[in-house]
């Protein structure tokens, strides 16, 4: 019945736009596809009009995910007494904003208030701009102490197409051929002011460590462009727990951290890959997540089939890790723009990256992965437990300093997850910047309308 009152909501949508005249010229992609919800960002909209909201933890919160949220069983499990104290010195508030048509999208807004005074320490927003005569929404994030993305209020249907226009980028990567520029590193502002992941680490709080002692987050930087996870009110939380729920990944990780020099760039152009450090660190990743947390990636790419699983990769087995489909041209922006697409079908997942990439000049790629391919999975693709059979579950374990947190069972027989998609940032410990985007789009299947 869920799913009936899902399509339900996105077909009234879709009467609304077709009344209105959105994109009548443009309401499918092809015979396939009929759109079904879109916003191009035409009316005046900001988030600075709605108050700061004190997010207070536990189920009963409207932002609950799950026990690796924010304030999640497994930190205080793993590492209390130390995480409970550093909580105690902080506050996450927020802000759920549903606007569109028919309120079809949500703002999800978070900042830490790091002394605990009760007002929030910096000021994400989102807000209409002009770009090239048009309106668009600035996505726009001061601090990495905060989040900000923009979600489906509803889930998704159980087969559709999702697509967002990229205008403008400024979360990290080269600038001219180097990290600093604009008096930033990597999109990072100074002063430092102690830019690290604490208290959220995969091993819960640290014992005896101040702020200021924990890892240092201006060596990595990036974006979600279109990301579909596994639950249905995604928002910004520790950096942890979205790396347990994600289907689909398109994003940008721009990272000069040692852990990221191995890693790979192919070349849409010749099929071939090359270094991480031979690039300009402003790449577009593919990824079919395949396990829990970063044990499974899955890249399809125009220089082939790449299996993080499988062990170091290139002609010289001298790369590892993530490989990135291509490399944007941040300068470019916003004169020319890129766009990204996941489709859901009945037999899996479609990714769509189209735009004037490095090396290849504009081009379209399009990826496809089942939702089961031999032993490989991708993660949590059922959204219903008629879907799956339990064949992929196991158990997984969280270490701290003071103790361990067993999950018994990560994806169970009889489990369900819906797809809810992302635009954003979704840390509240990593990543700093602004940008820009457009043209959120909701396609449906011609067969499911007409049923």
């Amino acid at each position: 019945m869920d799913k009936v009152k899902t399509l339900v909501f996105y077909v009234i949508t879709s009467s609304i736009i077709s009344a209105c005249g959105h994109d009548s010229d443009n309401n499918k992609i092809d015979d396939k596809w009929v759109l079904v919800a879109s916003e191009s960002f035409d009316n005046e909209f900001t988030t600075d009009n709605d108050d700061w909201i004190l997010d207070t933890g536990g189920k009963n919160s409207p932002w609950y995910i799950d026990e690796l949220d924010d304030f999640g069983e497994v930190w205080h499990k793993i590492s209390d007494p130390q995480f409970s104290k550093n909580l105690a010195t902080l506050n996450i508030f927020r802000k759920r904003i549903e606007f569109g048509d028919s309120g079809w999208l949500t703002a999800e807004i978070a900042a830490q208030d790091k002394d605990a005074d009760g007002i929030p320490d910096s000021n994400p927003k989102a807000f209409t701009v002009d770009v090239n005569g048009e309106k668009a929404l600035k996505l726009d994030e001061p601090s990495w102490d905060s989040g900000i993305l923009i979600r489906p209020t509803k889930p998704l249907p159980s087969r559709y197409r999702v697509e967002m226009t990229l205008r403008k980028i400024d979360f990290g990567g080269k600038r001219g051929g180097s990290f600093k520029y604009d008096g930033k590193f990597n999109g990072y502002t100074d002063p430092d002011n102690c830019k690290t992941n604490f208290p959220w680490t995969w091993s819960g709080s640290l014992e005896r460590e101040k702020r200021c002692e924990y890892t240092p987050v201006k060596q990595e930087n990036g974006f979600y462009y279109l990301t579909i996870l596994d639950h249905a009110n995604p928002s910004p939380q520790d950096n942890v727990g979205i790396h347990t729920r994600r289907k689909v990944i398109i994003d940008g990780y721009f990272s000069n951290a040692s852990w990221s020099q191995n890693q790979a760039v192919c070349n849409p152009k010749t099929g071939e890959l090359y270094g991480m450090d031979k690039s300009t660190f402003n790449t577009v990743n593919a990824i079919f997540p395949t396990d829990y947390k970063n044990d499974g990636f899955f890249f399809r790419t125009e220089c082939g089939d790449f299996d993080i699983k499988g062990g170091p990769y290139g002609e010289d087995k001298q790369y590892e890790g993530v490989v990135s489909s291509a490399e944007l041209q941040p300068e470019l922006l916003p004169k020319e723009s890129y766009t990204f697409a996941v489709e859901r079908d009945e037999k899996g997942y479609t990714i769509e990256i189209e735009g004037p990439f490095l090396h290849s000049g504009y081009k379209k790629m399009r990826f496809s992965h089942e939702f089961v391919e031999g032993k490989r999975a991708i993660w949590h693709y059922n959204q219903t437990a008629s879907e799956y059979d339990g064949k992929f579950d196991r158990p997984y374990k969280f270490v701290g300093y003071s103790g361990s947190y067993l999950m018994e069972s990560i994806w169970p027989a009889g489990s369900s997850y819906p797809d809810s998609f992302i635009i954003g940032d979704p840390h509240v410990n990593y990543y700093e910047g602004s940008a820009i985007i457009d043209n959120i789009k909701l396609y449906v299947p011609r067969e499911e309308l007409s049923s």
